[in-house]
């Protein structure tokens, strides 16, 4: 997304008159990402529209307290992680419902007897599950929505340092995984 974008939407949600078109614009503009963004954490369709429903209704309820200082997408990622950590610390046996789901597709996988390129997209995507939750988060956010560390930093608040450390440690983790469960 471009900063005029951005600069544009959040004027459009600052004024009262233009606030319901400016959200709909946003919600079009940014639901895919943020979709996929919350899919990959959670796994669970149903759970990511969920989530991603919430994530919308906090962004309307919440948009007079949007400052500008970081960019709109940096706020609407912060505010679905967030959604996401409520979700797994509410839910405490959601990791047990993503391995069954990973299971599934890896068995159907075997069923249909594809390639092993999509087998190993499953443990890679099994890896990924079995992270403690804030490198799951940062691997997540740095590998597959490619942002830089300083927005990872915005989103969860936290130093550059840290996350590099979490990213490492979660790359180390999946590598290891994926040697034992090759």
């Amino acid at each position: 997304m471009n900063e005029t974008t951005d600069a544009y939407l959040f004027s459009l949600i600052k004024d009262p008159v233009t606030r319901d078109k400016g959200f709909l614009r946003l919600v079009e503009t940014y639901q895919k990402p943020l979709y996929w963004h919350i899919r990959r954490l959670v796994v669970s369709h149903d759970d990511a529209e969920d989530i991603l429903q919430e994530t919308f209704i906090n962004v309307y309820r919440f948009a007079d307290s949007f400052k500008g200082e970081s960019r709109l997408f940096t706020w609407l990622y912060r505010i679905a992680t967030n959604e996401c950590t409520k979700h797994f610390r509410k839910n405490k046996n959601w990791l047990k419902n993503a391995e069954f789901i990973a299971d599934k597709m890896l068995g159907s996988l075997s069923e249909n007897d594809n390639e092993s390129s999509e087998t190993m997209l499953v443990k890679f995507q099994q890896a990924i599950l079995r992270l403690p939750e804030k490198q799951r988060v940062v691997f997540n956010l740095r590998y597959y929505d490619e942002l830089s560390y300083d927005e990872i930093g915005q989103i969860l608040d936290s130093s550059v340092n840290t996350l590099k450390t979490n990213y490492h440690y979660a790359a180390e983790k999946i590598k290891q995984y994926l040697i034992e469960n090759a």
